[in-house]
């Protein structure tokens, strides 16, 4: 009787990666698709400098300086979710130009625009290409990548981001003491990120479409010619074997559609444990930091332009960490990485609440001290929490849900993220930075929980081998064996 190879079997019998040109054109299509992740850093951290000068050109209150900075965060929530599904339908390569197109519209209604309601316009277009990026580009990688430096290559999307927001930093302290006397230098903060923007575009005009998406839509030849360029060739037959495999027993198991996702219990579970985890990410309070390390650092005792330029140093230790967990990411399980990121950054955040609480205001340490927690807590969260989270989310879905899965788990951590940022400030004025930072480590440690409790592993396995995995429900079953 003849028996069906199992995608960990044929994993295991794909010929090896092996160098070559198509080595280096991997390297290139994941450089110019990454220039979507330095857009979605650079326009997400350009507000940390970019706040003060806005609001005291276009008279903008508490509340509507929240409106702004959360305009962006809640329309990336829209975006992810409809960037997912759109580049289901469409294809992730299409999405990705379309999301170029968005990037430079919202850019240029941010810079001409002559009054707030304008300025939220811009925010909210700009949100949606920020959200499209961080649904699609992480996929379009991953898909494209060999499953052995899966990680590697998908984690360079993340390390694009904080690169974006250390530019941000940059050119806001630059350009902010230097141009300080000029009520519009928040425009140019907000022009430079026009040139990634159009970078991104040309840049995907070149580039091809997902094997994988092609494969699912029936253009197998396409798919064969996109692996042969990223392959040897060897290895892409055997690939495209396996890829064609896989969907069509989905096909005739009819796992297409949204129905056939609800009907299925593990599909369903691996879709919260999606969203848990990019809420966890979330409420640790990176992204508080990222928008509004500027009020923190006053709050700490820092000047306004001396905490403009000490804000630099979260972004160079964030692009620092991205570079070591790009190293980590195909040397250490996924589990591992999140169990380790979460027990820093939740000591971390004990630590900030300590010290402000035991350093008076006034003290000349206390500035310094904290920061230094701060840059630490951000150095662990970019090592072991950002860049995992974001290859996870690419790799964790079956194809037929791909877009969508991680559609809504972005969607989810968009919505944490806004109502974070929205409230941040108020946080921090109702409580200050002692109560802020234990509520943090509060949920620090129930995500360690979530996470020992409900995450499986997903390194070292092709999409295919995850795929069945996960729609039948057996990576629970290798992640409780691995646990004995």
């Amino acid at each position: 009787m003849a028996t069906t190879s199992s995608p960990h079997e044929k994993a295991a019998s794909l010929p090896p990666l092996t160098p070559g040109p198509h080595r280096m054109r991997l390297g290139l299509i994941s450089v110019v698709a990454c220039f979507g992740g330095l857009l979605f850093g650079y326009d997400t951290g350009v507000i940390n400098g970019a706040l003060r000068p806005m609001s005291e050109e276009l008279g903008l209150t508490p509340f509507t300086e929240g409106v702004v900075t959360s305009s962006l965060v809640f329309a990336a929530a829209i975006g992810a979710l409809s960037g997912g599904r759109l580049s289901d339908a469409w294809g992730r390569r299409k999405t990705i130009l379309l999301l170029a197109v968005l990037f430079f519209i919202g850019t240029a209604i941010v810079v001409f625009t002559p009054s707030y309601e304008i300025l939220v316009v811009g925010r909210i277009c700009l949100g949606l290409a920020v959200g499209g990026a961080s649904a699609v580009v992480p996929v379009f990688l991953a898909e494209l990548a060999p499953y052995e430096i899966r990680g590697s290559i998908a984690g360079r999307n993340e390390v694009a981001i904080v690169i974006g927001q250390l530019s941000a930093f940059v050119i806001n302290a630059i350009i902010g003491n230097v141009f300080s006397e000029s009520p519009s230098v928040w425009r140019v903060m907000f022009a430079v990120s026009a040139l990634p923007a159009v970078a991104l575009f040309i840049g995907m005009l070149r580039m091809p479409e997902s094997p994988r998406w092609l494969v699912e839509k029936g253009r197998h030849q396409e798919a064969l010619e996109v692996l042969k360029s990223v392959r040897s060739e060897d290895r892409a037959i055997a690939e495209l074997g396996e890829v064609e495999h896989v969907t069509e027993e989905e096909r005739a198991a009819q796992q297409i559609g949204l129905r056939a996702i609800l009907s299925n219990k593990h599909l369903v579970r691996i879709m919260l444990v999606g969203i848990g985890l990019g809420v966890a990410q979330q409420l640790t309070g990176i992204n508080s930091i990222m928008y509004y390390g500027q009020i923190v650092l006053i709050e700490s005792g820092f000047s306004a332009n001396a905490a403009l330029v000490a804000n630099i140093a979260p972004g160079v230790i964030a692009v620092v960490g991205g570079f070591i967990a790009l190293y980590l990411m195909d040397r250490l399980d996924r589990r591992k990485t999140f169990m380790i990121g979460l027990t820093l950054t939740t000591i971390c955040h004990l630590l900030i609440g300590f010290s402000s609480m035991v350093m008076e205001e006034g003290n000349p340490l206390r500035p310094y001290v904290i920061l230094a927690l701060v840059v630490a807590f951000v150095g662990s969260m970019q090592t072991f929490l950002n860049v995992a989270v974001w290859v996870y989310l690419s790799e964790v879905f079956p194809l037929h849900m791909r877009g969508f899965g991680i559609g809504v788990s972005i969607f989810m951590l968009w919505v944490a993220n806004g109502f974070l940022s929205l409230y941040f400030p108020s946080l921090v004025a109702a409580v200050g930075i002692t109560g802020t930072f234990f509520l943090f480590a509060a949920v620090g440690v129930l995500a360690l929980l979530f996470v020992a409790t409900q995450v499986p592993e997903t390194r070292g396995r092709t999409l295919e081998a995850l795929e069945e995995d996960v729609s039948t429900g057996a990576i629970y079953t290798v992640k409780a064996k691995a646990s004995r």
